[in-house]
C-alpha cells in the first residue's frame, strides 16, 4: 500500500504495525516513588513518551514530536521492585501524524506471577524534519484483526480530537468577538 497524491516522488510504501512495534522494561526503585510510596505517575509517563517515541521514529523513518497524549489511564499502583513492561505499536497514521497505542504492565522483579496491566494512553507524534517541519510519514498497514479494531478506534479519537479543537477556537472566537477577555 501507498499513498497516493498523484506524484510518484512523494509515494512512500506503507509498514506494517510490526515493524515498529517496541516494548521498554525498566525495574521500579525507591528514587521512583511519590509521597505516598508507590511509582510518581510521572515517571510511568515519562516510560510510556519515551516508547512511544520510539516506536514513532521507527514507523516514520526519522526524528518524531509528542503532539498530544490522550486518555493516559492509571488502573493500579506501580510498587517499587516492580518489573515494569512498556509496550507500544503505532495504531494509525496520516499525512505526517501517527497514534500511538501504549500499554504498562508490571510484575513483581523475584516472583513468577504473570504481568498485569497497570496503564494505557494514546499519544500522537507529529514527524519532522531537520528543520522541525512536518514530513510524511508511510502509511501503517494493521496485520491482525486487533491491529485493525485499533486503527479504527484511532480514526475515532481523532475525529474527536478535532472536533473538540474546532469547539474551543469556535469558543475562544466569539468570546474574543464578543469582548470577552480570558
Amino acid at each position: 500500500m501507498t499513498i497516493q497524491d498523484g506524484n510518484p516522488e512523494t509515494d512512500i510504501p506503507g509498514k506494517t504495525t510490526s515493524a515498529s512495534r517496541t516494548t521498554l522494561s525498566h525495574i521500579m526503585t525507591g528514587s521512583d516513588t511519590n509521597l505516598l510510596g508507590t511509582v510518581h505517575g510521572g515517571v510511568i509517563m515519562k516510560l510510556v513518551d519515551d516508547v512511544a517515541g520510539a516506536v514513532a521514529g521507527r514507523h516514520s523513518g526519522g526524528p518524531a514530536v509528542t503532539a498530544s497524549m490522550d486518555e493516559m489511564a492509571f488502573l493500579e499502583p506501580v510498587r517499587v521492585g516492580d518489573l515494569v513492561h512498556v509496550k507500544a505499536q503505532v495504531n494509525w497514521t496520516g499525512r505526517s501524524s501517527m497514534e500511538v497505542g501504549v500499554r504498562v504492565l508490571a510484575e513483581r522483579w523475584n516472583e513468577s506471577t504473570p504481568a498485569v496491566q497497570v496503564g494505557s494512553a494514546y499519544l500522537v507524534f507529529a514527524a519532522v524534519d531537520a528543520d522541525g517541519k512536518p514530513r510524511r510519514v508511510p502509511p501503517v498497514l494493521p496485520e491482525t484483526e486487533k491491529d485493525r479494531r485499533r486503527y479504527q478506534e484511532a480514526q475515532i479519537r481523532r475525529t474527536h480530537r478535532l472536533a473538540r479543537r474546532r469547539a474551543i477556537m469556535e469558543l475562544r472566537e466569539k468570546r474574543a468577538a464578543d469582548g470577552i477577555e480570558d
